[in-house]
């Protein structure tokens, strides 16, 4: 038997200094989609991370996010500013 098809999941993050990310959108399948496509059609960069999303998933709306989850949501937010001009990007490692 074939597996049925995936179903998108979107998670959608607010952050403000000084607090914690707040999960502010959740959605799989239709709803799933619809997220991505309303963050396609206001230039938000998007990050394709299957488990980190079904970690945050699980967050009530509008509550930050866990400490246990800070250094994987830190990760995504460093890549949306480096894509998106806000923050340098790496320097390559030393050899």
């Amino acid at each position: 038997m074939s597996e049925p098809p995936k179903q998108p999941l979107a998670v959608a993050l607010a952050y403000e200094k000084p607090n914690a990310p707040r999960v502010i959108a959740t959605g799989r399948g239709e709803i799933g989609q619809a997220i991505i496509d309303a963050a396609r059609e206001h230039g938000v960069p998007l990050e394709h991370n299957p488990a980190l999303a079904e970690a945050l998933s699980k967050i009530e709306l509008d509550e930050e996010i866990p400490e246990s989850l800070y250094r994987a949501v830190a990760t995504v937010i460093g890549f949306i500013l480096r894509a998106s001009g806000q923050l340098p990007s790496r320097p390559a490692p030393p050899r």
